[in-house]
């Protein structure tokens, strides 16, 4: 999935927001006008930006984008884990029905 807004754009976005909220009356002000001048299509997109980058800052609590993306990798490599235990169940109970089968000699 692509982002639709170029990674600088998003940066320079919540520079504007962080830099200039105390020029307007409130933060989703800022939002608002700084999101219309920019062409971001919704102020909840750059909300989302703005209070992303205050958890990963430390500024607000929650899970840092790094973070977020190593709990990712490290579900898919879970998966692929488990994923690889039950081809070995698989296997080891195929080759334990071999070994308790009668062999014929030819």
């Amino acid at each position: 999935m692509s982002k639709p807004y170029p990674q600088d754009l998003r940066d320079r976005a919540v520079r504007l927001v962080l830099e200039t909220k105390d020029q307007y009356p409130s933060e989703h002000a800022a939002i608002k006008s700084i999101a219309a001048k920019l062409g971001i299509g919704t102020a909840q997109t750059l909300t989302n930006w703005v209070r992303r980058a205050e958890v990963d800052a430390g500024a607000r609590p929650g899970v840092t984008t790094a973070e977020a993306e190593e709990i990712k990798r490290l579900k898919r490599e879970n998966a692929e884990l488990k994923r690889a235990n039950e081809i070995l169940k698989a296997a080891a109970s195929f080759f334990a029905a071999e070994l308790d089968r009668p062999h014929t000699r030819s």
